[in-house]
């Protein structure tokens, strides 16, 4: 499959399928011309890779885990747990952020707000 034909099977533009190429997210084999020829799994792949982003994974996770994901002898249920632990660090950075904001409008109350608190001893 020609980088044109990919690039309109999955939606992306060349330059995308370029990038991510370079990034080691996917692979083609060279033709004698020059021209990449991608095996017809990568319309499968990138579908996953996009699909991965808008769920919040970044490039980098995408790339240290498709390996893995594409090997496993039961992918649906190594994609379950990434996207568990995904969900848990979500989570996570959200009471992080609610902590945040409570600390910000504690120190709104206050006449100086970012005078330092006095902690009790």
């Amino acid at each position: 499959m020609r980088i044109g034909e990919l690039a309109q099977a999955c939606g992306v533009s060349r330059d995308t399928l370029r990038f991510y190429e370079a990034r080691g997210l996917i692979s083609a084999q060279r033709r004698a011309n020059g021209y990449r020829d991608y095996p017809v799994e990568t319309v499968q792949l990138m579908l996953f890779i996009r699909n991965a982003q808008r769920l919040g994974f970044s490039l980098e996770e995408i790339g240290s885990n498709v390996d893995a994901l594409w090997q496993a002898a039961d992918p649906d249920q190594a994609i379950r747990r990434l996207l568990t632990e995904k969900l848990a660090l979500i989570e996570e950075r959200l009471l992080a952020l609610q902590q945040l904001r409570d600390g910000l409008r504690q120190s709104l109350t206050q006449q100086c707000p970012l005078r330092e608190v006095s902690v009790p001893a």
